[in-house]
């Protein structure tokens, strides 16, 4: 075991681990757009997937992924003990823990990331969908709602900076 790990080998992991799982930052990107697109019309992908690494850069981020889909992975090799393991495997409905999980990378950038995840995780959009399904081989339990509240959180952090902004823009206008 390592004593002192070391931060760009925890966010290797996490990257290689997403990308392992399937996911992609673009789609991770596209989830915020969707999500500010009305709010920011000339919202641009670019800076979706750079608000997105931001929040991937974040340790306690980081943290939640790797835990989160640890217990995916355990639970398709079988490997959690019962009853956790069929309700781990199932996604069963009253298994709250995942969004719990997930609520760690929301509050990064805070209340506002509330509202986006329970949207998002309600509407299912994108990557959400697919990761959502059931094929009684994958399981996704946590991921999905990983990758939801990675969209939150990042959309949360469009949010505070495009209003931020918009009142330096007015500070500065009220100066002349």
């Amino acid at each position: 075991m390592i004593d002192n790990l070391e931060s760009d080998k925890v966010a290797e992991a996490t990257a290689r681990l997403l990308r392992e799982r399937g996911v992609d930052k673009k789609e991770i990107g596209e989830l915020v757009l969707f999500l500010q697109k009305d709010y920011f019309p000339k919202l641009t992908m670019e800076e979706c997937i750079e608000s997105v690494e931001r929040v991937l850069s974040k340790r306690e981020v980081q943290n939640a992924i790797l835990t989160g889909i640890q217990l995916d992975l355990l639970a398709e090799q079988g490997k959690l003990l019962s009853p956790l393991q069929e309700i781990v495997f199932r996604d069963e409905g009253l298994y709250g823990c995942d969004e719990v999980l997930s609520l760690a990378i929301v509050n990064v950038y805070g209340s506002i990331g509330y509202t986006n995840f329970g949207y998002i995780d309600k509407l299912k959009p994108g990557i959400l969908k697919r990761l959502n399904e059931k094929n009684g081989k994958d399981v996704h339990t946590f991921l999905d709602d990983i990758v939801g509240a990675l969209a939150a959180a990042a959309s949360s952090r469009i949010a505070h900076r495009k209003q931020a902004e918009k009142e330096e823009t007015d500070d500065s206008d009220n100066s002349q």
